[in-house]
């Protein structure tokens, strides 16, 4: 595993998720491009003839201009010296990159691999200047190709500059290398001995969305329209005194605003909201929609409230929140996995119903399968919309939702959460929030660990609060793909603080474990950490390994957790879509 260098080209990641590649022709990018003859299509193609479009018809889509611009605005660099220039393909990807060979590349008879697939390598000698490539295809072929350089003289120093995308992180290609920024444990392997040294680009994994438009168009099953939905409650600032209030509508309203009184009252308040346009440019029928957040303060704690989000004015039909008490009793709800599936709705539903005084919900990662996809927030949203509009959800993002390198914006624009998180990583991936007398930290395993590490000392020092609970997506003990980083980084921080629990998911099954600390079992809850990793739909059919920490593990899943605390005592429970209880304990402080 090699998540420490992930680390130092963590800055790299952001800059390749960019779509605009344009260098020596500012007014034209890939971007543009493809921006300008999607567009076109949706003015003049049905839906059939957007999913049928092939290879043959992509290619028919585009004037001579912008295929040079496909061809030679995807990655540009300049050599200060002559260079022979390596695209390296995977053999898998069955359609060839349209301007590969009409550029000049000649494909050669070496190949290298990694565990998964096979790459060929096709070569061409460039002068010193700019390198112009262009993009991986039009099909979103999942494995981009990445690049080595060599200089032409090899007593020549070579040296590279003026990426476009910015901030590429330039490699040694050997045994061992990673080439894709998102998947640094996919390592070369049989990289040929005439090539080894070189310099190596690399990539991330998701640029073919870039270009993608052969199987790109779908259809979201739930339309924005004029009236409000996808009402959802988060915080972003003091849950005694705050609530956030999110929804949508389609593009034809144009403000946003809520008003809310305390339950019962006469008389109430509003609050304007922020509006901002969400596009997914593969939506075919929904491609652009408004989504409004009112960020409402200095409420009172302790105090139940209703409100409406305009122009409707029944009180009849409000939904309501609360703000919390200045005691130290309440409950939360916490899940693994729920990947937008319809059975994490119907799950959501019952733990609401069983559980009406839960204070939020919490999601440990994974909340779609496709972080890039706004049909599938849609669905996330449609599913549970009868619980999201009365709790606030608090969630942190998992690989899914930060998909294939390409980050994780669409999460960021679905929620509103505190901006206190640490420099290094996209704000509201982390952060931490207060309720009562429990420290929640939100960390996204799926930026740098490194980069998080101060700032989780930081909040732990800092607290006052008696409990201390960690969510994040990767769990750090699992029988499948023990995190290195994470035990290295933030356990002994753990266990010099004690957090009580850490939430986690991905692995997709049920484990708690025995109370640890310095990686070892220890004797108590009082001591030692509860790591625990549960999944939110039915599970996999699984032969997991032996986990000596493990205290209780269970294969079936569709789970939720209930958590109440009350002032000195924490007591857990996890359980089944049946509403059967699979394990349960108690940490008396």
């Amino acid at each position: 595993m090699n998540r420490k260098v992930f680390r130092i080209v963590f800055s790299a990641v952001v800059a390749l998720a960019s779509m605009a590649c344009s260098q020596a022709e500012p007014d034209k990018s890939v971007k543009e491009v493809m921006d300008k003859v999607i567009t076109h299509l949706y003015a003049t193609k049905s839906e059939s003839e957007l999913e049928g479009i092939d290879q043959q018809k992509a290619m028919s889509l585009f004037s001579d201009a912008d295929l040079e611009v496909l061809s030679t605005r995807h990655w540009v660099f300049d050599v200060n010296v002559p260079v022979v220039v390596s695209i390296v393909r995977s053999t898998s990807q069955k359609i060839m990159p349209f301007w590969l060979e009409s550029s000049g590349f000649e494909k050669t008879g070496l190949h290298m691999r990694n565990e998964y697939h096979t790459y060929e390598v096709w070569q061409k000698e460039f002068n010193k200047g700019t390198v112009e490539l262009g993009i991986n295809g039009f099909e979103n072929f999942a494995y981009h190709y990445f690049v080595s350089v060599a200089p032409q003289n090899k007593k020549e120093e070579l040296k590279l500059s003026d990426f476009t995308p910015e901030n590429q992180y330039v490699g040694v290609l050997d045994d061992g290398a990673f080439t894709y920024h998102d998947w640094t444990e996919l390592v070369l392997m049989d990289v040929p001995e005439e090539m080894k040294g070189q310099k190596l680009l690399t990539s991330i994994r998701g640029r073919g969305k870039e270009s993608h438009i052969i199987g790109a168009f779908r259809k979201t099953a739930w339309p924005s329209s004029s009236e409000p939905d996808q009402v959802l409650l988060t915080w972003s600032s003091d849950p005694s005194t705050s609530i956030d209030i999110q929804w949508r509508t389609d593009t034809t309203v144009q403000s946003g605003l809520v008003k809310y009184r305390v339950k019962g009252a006469e008389t109430g308040k509003t609050q304007q909201a922020e509006k901002y346009v969400m596009e997914d440019r593969e939506l075919m029928n929904d491609r652009f929609i408004h989504r409004f957040t009112a960020r409402i303060r200095n409420l009172q704690p302790g105090t139940d409230y209703e409100y409406l989000i305009a122009p409707e004015n029944d009180w009849k039909k409000a939904f309501t929140f609360s703000t919390p008490a200045n005691d130290d009793s309440f409950s939360f709800i916490w899940f693994g996995d729920v990947h937008h599936k319809k059975e994490f709705g119907d799950l959501h539903k019952k733990a609401g119903t069983a559980h009406p005084e839960v204070a939020f919900y919490t999601i440990a990662g994974d909340l779609v399968g496709d972080g890039l996809y706004r049909d599938q927030w849609d669905d996330l949203f449609e599913f549970s919309k009868e619980v999201n509009c009365r709790k606030p959800l608090m969630n942190v993002p998992g690989n899914h939702d930060n998909r294939l390198g390409l980050g994780a914006k669409m999460y960021r624009d679905m929620f509103s959460y505190p901006t206190n998180g640490p420099e290094g990583v996209p704000k509201e991936q982390t952060y931490s929030f207060t309720y009562k007398n429990v420290l929640f930290f939100m960390l996204d395993a799926t930026s740098s660990v490194e980069a998080q590490t101060a700032w989780v000392e930081e909040q732990l020092a800092n607290t006052k609060a008696t409990w201390k609970i960690a969510v994040f997506h990767f769990p750090p003990y699992n029988w499948e793909e023990p995190y290195l980083d994470i035990q290295e980084e933030w356990i002994p921080l753990f266990d010099k603080y004690h957090v009580n629990m850490v939430f986690s998911g991905h692995i997709h099954y049920y484990m708690r474990s025995k109370p640890m600390k310095a990686g070892e079992v220890t004797d108590s809850y009082k001591e030692g950490t509860a790591y625990i990793i549960s999944l939110g739909i039915p599970g996999r059919n699984q032969d997991p390994a032996e986990e000596p920490y493990a205290a209780v593990r269970n294969m079936d899943c569709w789970l939720y957790q209930h958590i109440q605390i009350e002032k000195n005592k924490l007591t857990y429970q996890s359980v089944n879509f049946d509403g059967e209880v699979i394990d349960s304990f108690e940490i008396q402080k």
